[in-house]
């Protein structure tokens, strides 16, 4: 891993709390020139630190009300079988998040629905059909207590 210095994580955290800052803001809040700041931003995209921008969305606004996170058990756990999931779950616009975990389950699935209809049919129509799949536990969020994609830097 490449080393930050002192200016690389004041940039990095500014940018995190407002990706639309100007490069000439974003030079006044970490004391540095506007041309230097441009170059410290190029070399911390180049080198992978920044990945992209983007927007954060209301789901409420959105009508994407209810967040449930899914537990997926397989019945096998083979190569093809894990492609046909991964390949399934990246199609859906309902998921957010899906991670292969260790433990007592296969799959860990976050995804945001307008409600239980639309979750009951997410998971008969996307989840349920794959093959493999052999047992779903759902846990539906009553509460976001914490929600935030900031890394400390």
């Amino acid at each position: 891993m490449k080393e930050l210095d002192r200016l690389d994580r004041k940039i990095l955290r500014a940018l995190q709390k407002d990706g639309r800052l100007s490069n000439v803001d974003l030079a006044d809040r970490v004391n540095l020139s506007p041309t230097a700041t441009a170059e410290r931003v190029r070399r911390l995209t180049r080198d992978g630190f920044i990945t992209g921008y983007m927007a954060v969305l209301s789901p409420q606004m959105l009508g994407r009300n209810l967040l449930v996170f899914v537990q997926v058990k397989l019945d096998r756990t083979t190569p093809d079988v894990f492609d046909s999931f991964a390949a399934a779950v990246k199609r859906s616009d309902d998921v957010m998040e899906c991670h292969m975990v260790a433990g007592g389950f296969d799959y860990l699935v976050k995804a945001r629905v307008a409600g239980m209809e639309a979750y009951r049919a997410f998971l008969s129509d996307v989840i349920l059909p794959l093959p493999g799949v052999r047992e779903t536990h759902t846990y539906a969020v009553m509460e976001e207590v914490k929600s935030t994609g900031f890394l400390p830097v």
